[in-house]
C-alpha cells in the first residue's frame, strides 16, 4: 500500500475524531470521549506508517537522482519535510502527538475539541490549496544535512504552539462573563476569520480548472471571493463573512456552559498553554532561528537576509518571548497571556503559510 492510502485513512480519522470530541463536549458521555481518543490514536498510527513509507520512497528517489551520496547524507536529505505538503503532514503528526501526550498526562479529553480542528483544517488546506503531493527533487538551496534538523525542530515547535492555541482559546471561552468583553470579541473574530478563509479557499478550488489548481496558492488565493474582479462578489463575500462571525459571537457564549460542566478548569488550561509554549519556544529558537541561520549562511553566504519568512519568524519569536517574559517577570496571568498565546499562533500561521501566499523571497520554494 502507498503512503497516500495511509494518509487518507489518517485524514478521515482526524475529521471523525474532531466530530467525536465535539460530541463528547456536547453530550458529556465518557464512552464518546474514549471513542474520540481511540479514533485519534488509530489515525496517528496510520499517519506514522504513511510517514515512514514516504521517507523510504523519498530515499530511493534521492539515491536514484544522486547515486554518489553516502547513506547518512541520503537519509537526512530524503526526509519527507521538503515541501509544503510534506511539512503540513508533519505538522499535523506532531500536533496530534503532543495532544495525545497532554491528554494522557492531564487525564482529560476536552482539549481535543479545540486541537483536532486545527489538525483537520491543516489537512483540509492541503485538499483545497492545490499543493503538489508528488515526491520532487530537492532544489540546490535545500540540499543540506541541516534540512532534517531545521524543519524537524521548527515544526515540533509549531505543533506545541498549536496546542497552546487550542488551550488558550478554551481558556478565553471559560473565563468570559459577557459578550462585550474584549477577550470574547477577540477569540470570536479569530476563530471566525480562520473558518472564513478556509471556506473561501474552498470556493477558489471549486472555481478553478484542474490545471489552475496546481497554481492556486500563488495565483488564485481568494480570487473567487474577496479578491474577485466583480465588485458585487466582493461585497457579498464581506457581508456573509461578517454575518458568519456575528453568529459565532452571538452563540459562542453557550460553549462556556458546556465546558464548565466538564472536568476541566481555567487553571488547567492556563497550565497547558504555558507548558506547551515552554516546550515549543526552545525548539523553535534552536531549530527555526539558530539552525536556520547557520543553514542560510552555508546556502546563501549570509546568516540573515531579512527575507520575509525570516522576518516573520523573528516576529513570531518575539511574541512568544513576550509571553514568557510577561508571565515570569511582569507576573501576567489570565486573559492577557492567553491572548498573547493566540496572537503567537496567528503569527505562526502567517509565517508558515501567509508568507507563501502573499509575499515572496528566498523561502518561496516553500510553496
Amino acid at each position: 500500500m502507498s503512503s497516500s492510502t495511509f494518509f487518507g485513512v489518517a485524514e478521515l480519522s482526524y475529521f471523525l475524531a474532531m466530530a467525536t470530541y465535539i460530541s463528547y463536549i456536547a453530550f458529556r458521555k465518557n464512552a464518546i470521549g474514549v471513542t474520540a481518543t481511540a479514533i485519534t490514536v488509530f489515525g496517528f498510527l496510520n499517519q506514522s506508517i504513511a510517514f515512514i513509507i514516504r521517507w523510504v520512497d523519498s530515499y530511493h528517489f534521492w539515491v536514484e537522482s544522486t547515486p554518489a551520496s553516502a547513506f547518512i547524507e541520503s537519509l537526512l536529505r530524503s526526509a519527507p519535510l521538503r515541501n509544503l505538503y510534506e511539512s503540513l503532514i508533519f505538522f499535523v503528526w506532531s500536533l496530534i502527538l503532543i495532544h495525545l501526550i497532554i491528554e494522557f498526562i492531564y487525564k482529560n479529553r476536552t482539549l481535543g475539541a479545540f486541537v483536532l480542528p486545527v489538525a483537520a483544517l491543516a489537512l483540509a488546506f492541503i485538499d483545497v490549496s492545490g499543493v503538489s503531493t508528488e515526491i520532487q527533487p530537492l532544489i540546490p538551496a535545500l540540499q543540506s544535512n541541516w534540512l532534517l534538523f531545521h524543519v524537524l525542530l521548527s515544526f515540533l515547535g509549531y505543533a506545541a504552539f498549536g496546542v497552546s492555541f487550542g488551550a488558550a482559546v478554551a481558556y478565553l471561552v471559560m473565563v468570559t462573563e459577557s459578550r462585550l468583553e474584549k477577550s470574547y470579541i477577540f477569540w470570536s473574530i479569530i476563530v471566525g476569520v480562520f473558518m472564513v478563509v478556509l471556506i473561501a479557499m474552498g470556493f477558489d478550488y471549486l472555481s478553478l480548472s484542474t490545471m489552475q489548481r496546481g497554481e492556486l496558492l500563488q495565483s488564485y488565493f481568494l480570487k473567487a471571493t474577496f479578491r474577485s474582479a466583480s465588485g458585487s462578489v466582493v461585497a457579498v463575500s464581506w457581508v456573509i463573512s461578517i454575518a458568519f462571525i456575528f453568529v459565532i459571537w452571538r452563540f459562542g457564549l453557550g460553549l462556556k456552559r458546556v465546558l464548565s460542566a466538564l472536568s476541566i478548569t481555567p487553571n488547567m488550561l492556563d497550565d497547558i498553554t504555558y507548558k506547551s509554549i515552554a516546550i515549543g519556544f526552545p525548539l523553535f529558537t534552536i531549530g527555526g532561528l539558530i539552525m536556520g541561520a547557520i543553514w542560510a549562511n552555508s546556502a546563501w553566504g549570509k546568516y540573515w537576509t531579512w527575507d520575509p519568512k525570516e522576518t516573520w519568524s523573528l516576529i513570531t519569536w518575539f511574541v512568544y518571548a513576550l509571553y514568557l517574559h510577561a508571565r515570569f517577570v511582569a507576573g501576567w496571568r489570565g486573559k492577557r497571556v492567553a491572548i498573547l498565546a493566540v496572537i503567537g499562533f496567528v503569527a505562526v500561521i502567517f509565517t508558515y503559510l501567509g508568507v507563501n501566499l502573499v509575499l515572496s523571497g528566498l523561502h518561496s520554494y516553500g510553496g
